[in-house]
């Protein structure tokens, strides 16, 4: 294993338990603490932005440049991410199964359709 790769790996592991503790404290009402959950939350962001920026530093890459193909990508898959699970939400938490799964697959639609707007279509 490459030393860049298991730099990234311990920084997105530790950025993924920070955040998901975080949302977890932020969004479970019987913990009793919304802001520091947030506080952890936005440190798991950082730190997981933090080893994108030190993992393509160690892999000589270039800077991210955005684009207007990324900034469509990145609210496509948001779209998709947050149907697929307001779907889940119908279906498991409010019993309303139907409609849950018409809109979780309209997320899963969206972000299949991800997949040719980033790598394209090819003969």
């Amino acid at each position: 294993m490459k030393k860049s790769s298991f730099v990234a790996m311990i920084l997105g592991t530790v950025a993924g338990v920070l955040f998901a503790l975080g949302m977890c404290m932020a969004l479970v009402p019987e913990f009793g603490a919304f802001t520091p959950g947030v506080v952890l939350g936005c440190a798991g962001l950082v730190v997981g932005l933090i080893a994108v920026i030190v993992w393509r530093k160690m892999e000589h890459k270039a800077p991210i440049h955005i684009t207007p193909k990324m900034v469509l990508s990145l609210a496509m898959g948001i779209v998709g991410a947050l149907g697929l699970g307001v779907g889940m939400c119908f279906t498991m938490v409010w019993n309303n199964m139907v409609l849950g799964i018409i809109i979780g697959l309209v997320g899963i639609v969206i972000l299949l359709c991800l997949i040719p707007i980033w790598k394209g279509i090819r003969d």
